[in-house]
Formats: structure tokens, sequence, C-alpha cells
């Protein structure tokens, strides 16, 4: 697999769950992938597996100067950047009464606010033929309980690269995204729990949750030039639970 030969890629949110197997997937199809994130640990333990065609930058993309110096470093080390999946997100349970204005702000902060600064500072170093890949869910599109802020994160989001796609006109730069359904990552247990998770999965079509190296083949797909028609879509990895 050679798809994406000699691109390079940033993944935010890529030391764990889909960013991670995306980067591998990445990698694996010849690309040389830059991991950002949060936590110093995930990322080290991430680059021991990804191997020598990852760096790892950390910082958090609710903070303007650790993104500067993310994309300032491409720019030093790759000059260009051809992929960028913006797929730092986040999120917490709390039905309406009880959802917090520190929450909220937590929510949007990253989903929203961090998503499209990112895109907006990493897109100077992109030309003709260049993915930009944004990580929504298919609560955009759902009514979920207790997870209405995260929803209106991910529907937000969608509108993003709706409204971009028209930006981008004639620039040659595609924007679309990649909506996971009930998909087997750390983030989402941790939020949600296994039990809740697994309850999910057997409410799709497939009848089970999915493995992150599953949407991270759609992250490829859309990466690459096989996807080159397509800009301002969205396409769902959820074993059919938002299309029934």
């Amino acid at each position: 697999m050679d798809r994406l030969k000699g691109k390079t890629a940033v993944v935010t949110g890529g030391g764990s769950g889909i960013g991670f197997a995306s980067a591998k997937r990445f990698i694996d199809e010849g690309a040389f992938v830059y991991i950002f994130g949060r936590r110093q640990e995930a990322l080290d333990a991430a680059l021991k597996k990804l191997g020598p065609n990852a760096r790892a930058v950390r910082g958090s993309v609710t903070d303007m100067a650790d993104l500067d110096r993310l994309f300032d470093t491409v720019k030093r080390e790759r000059e260009s950047l051809d992929i960028l999946l913006a797929n730092a997100g986040t999120g917490e349970l709390a039905s309406l009464g009880k959802i917090t204005p520190e929450e909220y702000d937590r929510t949007f902060d990253i989903n929203v606010k961090g998503l499209l600064f990112t895109v907006q500072k990493g897109l100077p170093l992109m030309g003709k033929g260049a993915s930009i890949i944004l990580t929504g869910s298919t609560t955009g599109v759902m009514g979920t309980a207790q997870f209405s802020v995260y929803s209106a994160t991910k529907a937000a989001v969608r509108n993003f690269a709706r409204s971009w796609a028209q930006d981008l006109r004639g620039t040659g730069i595609r924007v679309n995204v990649l909506s996971p359904g009930p998909t087997r990552t750390e983030l989402a247990i941790d939020v949600v729990g296994e039990e809740a998770m697994a309850s999910l999965g057997k409410l799709t079509p497939a009848e089970r949750m999915g493995d992150p190296t599953e949407t991270a083949a759609v992250a490829a797909f859309l990466a690459s030039s096989d996807s080159s028609f397509m800009t301002g879509s969205e396409v769902f990895v959820d074993g059919g639970l938002a299309q029934i």
C-alpha cells in the first residue's frame, strides 16, 4: 500500500484511539506523520509503535502558541502539509439541567474552537491536492441523551466542512468529515463506560462496536486521491447506527 507515499500528515489527538490508528494507517501507506496531543506518556508510547516515520509534538489545540509550534515544526522539517486530520476531541455526560458552564466551555473549546484554529493555522502549508479531515460523530445527526453539548459540537463540525468547502473553492484543497459510531476507544470507554458502549454497539445493524482500525481505513481513503472528487461530505463509519 503506497497511496500516501511521500505525503506529510498531521493528526491531532494522535496518541491513542482513532487518531493513533489513523496515524499508523497513514504511515503504512507511505506518509510521514506528526502526532499532536497533550499527554507526553501517550505520545511516547505511540511513537514506539509507529516507528521512524512519525514525530510527536506535545500541546493542546486550545493553545494557539502550541498550534503555532506544531505547524512551525512541520514547515521547518517538511516544508508543506498534505493531510490534516483534526481529530482531537472530548466529551462529558450531563443531562439538561445539570450542564455546567465549565463543561460547556471545555467541550466547545476543544471540539469547535480548537478544531477551527487547527485547520486555520495548518492551511497556509497546504496546497492543491491536500486533504483536510474533520472527526465528527453520529451524535451530530442524532439526539443523544445526556450528550447534548458534545453532540452540538459535532453538528458544528459538520457545518464547518460544508462552509469551508465553499471557502476553499479554487484551491484544490478538499475538506470532509469522518464520523465514527460506537467505537472501542479509551475516551469512549472512559466517558460512556464499557457496558453502555457495548449496548450501543448492539443497537447497530452490525451488532457490535467498531474498531479504530476500521475508522482509520476510511481516514486513509479520505486522505488519498481515491477520494479526489469528494469535498464538503460526511462519511459515516458507524455500523449503520445513524443510517436507519
